[in-house]
């Protein structure tokens, strides 16, 4: 039965219904209702509007507390032990205060790489070990949004969630007419809360500006509104169905067989209400059971580069916040995407951008890339790319970082800084969401094929997208991928290794990370001089 819809979206086998756009009637009026959900943005973001101050001073209290203990306390003994206690406490002030900073947590969750070790270990915790609701809420919310009674519509309803977030929880159950399902409710006055949030946050990030080191080139006002562009749209669970269509096209259209999209039901769907097919699988990091299961990991890895690559690339739209918990493998090996509350879309210009971001990063093109970078919003439109390749020492040849001192690689670190913030440099949404992809599959290699060739892997998935694609490719950028060579020299020294070593597994990127953290943290122990300076006599 369900064979009729796989032509047009990249589903399941045996689906439980067919998803025909003509029965869809959650769909009618979501172009209106995601441009209302965009547009509500910069009201959020006024800065001049008091924000709601009981919410601002709880936040400040909670959060301002577990800093100045460590800031009077433990900061000067930032050893790792301590890093992982401050960690700790910053994770359960973040649950406390509910779901807009547990959405933060998750973010920085998926950060590795962009933030501390152990702030990402620990705010891994809030993916799905978030406090629940009650079962009664639960109830008033899944009856109040389909106006009927649970036993209506379900003929069993779990009361304990399968898993519970910042803005939802989902529930395992079986509708009436005997199919098996997921109900993904939204938590109450949750709506209200993130709001208030987003504008307790637009007021205070402005004074916030060259405050904290951190901050500095991340520049505060601009991650709030990164922020309230990404989340506004979570808060309507039609958007998200909507998001689980397009993507589940997207594998369509490109072939791409060996991931695919939970149904959402063609009636059950409204603003904090959803109900979609359910499909179980192994949970991603799950090696040893996949393993048992005689199922390739290096392959699994493969497919989910190729399809994050093939989405962005070809119809600039993505799922824009891959990590563990969204991700299952099931035991034939397909991958099941899941959560779609964040759904990276491309416009025109930023899709050619990427495509040449992505063609100047394979044939060594420095330039190419910046001028990519910039029309992905990253620079001002008036930056001049030479000036900034010059300023950059991008002329130059690249030092290896495990190479340098401790101080040279902070002088080197502290430097590009003030330079990217003197350009005005910024991290927009779409690239935002498309580094955040990267870097958790970069991290899944570690898991899924720690001892896979990543230059030889990104020359494989270059290829493979230039044979499937390149005649579209070529028609638009004008240069045909499949003619373009693939520079593995470039790649290694655009990650300052020598080109004369023949592989570069995960574990060698691994030990040089781990060479470069080293370097980093004596100057952190290291005692000050002036702590260790004889008294006068």
């Amino acid at each position: 039965m369900a064979l009729e819809d796989l032509a047009d979206y990249g589903f399941s086998d045996d689906g439980p219904w067919v998803v025909r756009p003509k029965d869809l009637i959650w769909e009618r009026g979501l172009g209106h209702i995601r441009n209302r959900a965009r547009d509500s943005v910069p009201q959020l973001l006024n800065p001049h509007r008091l924000p709601p101050l009981g919410r601002l001073l709880a936040v400040s209290g909670r959060v301002g507390r577990t800093l100045a203990i460590w800031a009077l306390l433990e900061r000067r003994q930032e050893q790792s032990p301590r890093r992982r206690a401050l960690a700790k406490r910053l994770r359960v002030d973040f649950a406390r205060l509910g779901p807009t900073y547990i959405k933060v947590g998750q973010i920085i969750s998926s950060g590795e790489g962009l933030f501390p070790e152990e702030l990402v270990t620990e705010f891994k915790l809030l993916r799905d070990r978030v406090p629940a609701e009650s079962f009664d809420h639960v109830r008033k919310v899944v009856e109040a949004e389909l106006g009927l009674r649970l036993e209506e519509v379900f003929l069993h309803f779990d009361r304990t969630p399968l898993a519970a977030a910042s803005i939802a929880q989902v529930h395992a159950a079986r509708l009436q007419t005997g199919e098996d399902v997921v109900v993904k409710v939204q938590r109450p006055r949750v709506s209200e809360l993130v709001r208030d949030d987003i504008r307790a946050m637009a007021w205070l990030a402005p004074k916030l500006i060259g405050r904290i080191p951190i901050a500095a080139l991340a520049n505060p006002p601009a991650l709030v509104e990164l922020f309230a562009e990404t989340i506004v749209e979570e808060l309507d669970f039609r958007l998200e169905a909507q998001n689980m269509l397009d993507v589940a096209k997207v594998l369509a259209r490109t072939g791409q067989t060996a991931i695919i999209i939970p149904r959402p039901h063609p009636k059950l769907v409204t603003r904090r209400v959803l109900v979609m097919e359910r499909l179980d699988g192994y949970a991603w990091d799950d090696v040893e059971s996949m393993n048992n299961a005689g199922i390739d990991t290096a392959a699994v890895l493969h497919s989910g580069l190729v399809g994050f690559m093939e989405g962005a690339m070809v119809h600039g739209v993505f799922h824009g916040d891959l990590h563990g918990g969204n991700l299952m493998v099931r035991p034939d090996g397909r991958t099941v995407l899941l959560d779609f509350g964040i759904t990276g879309r491309m416009n025109a210009k930023e899709r050619m951008a990427f495509l040449f971001l992505l063609m100047g990063s394979t044939t060594g093109d420095v330039r190419s890339q910046l001028r990519a970078l910039r029309d992905l919003g990253a620079f001002p439109p008036d930056t001049n790319i030479e000036e900034v390749f010059i300023d950059l020492g991008l002329d130059r040849p690249m030092v290896d970082p495990t190479t340098l001192s401790a101080d040279a690689l902070l002088t080197e670190l502290r430097e590009l800084t003030k330079k990217l913030m003197g350009y005005g440099a910024r991290i927009p949404k779409v690239l935002m969401l498309l580094v955040k992809n990267l870097m958790f599959l970069d991290g899944s290699i570690a898991t899924l094929a720690p001892d896979l060739d990543i230059i030889g892997e990104l020359e494989l998935v270059h290829t493979e997208i230039a044979a499937r694609h390149g005649e579209q490719l070529a028609s638009e950028m004008g240069i045909d991928m499949r003619d373009a060579v693939f520079d593995a020299d470039a790649m290694k020294m655009s990650l300052g290794v020598d080109p004369s070593i023949e592989s570069l597994t995960y574990r060698d990127i691994q030990d040089r990370r781990d060479t470069i953290r080293r370097n980093l943290e004596s100057t952190r122990t290291r005692p000050s001089l002036r702590r260790n300076k004889s008294p006068k006599k």
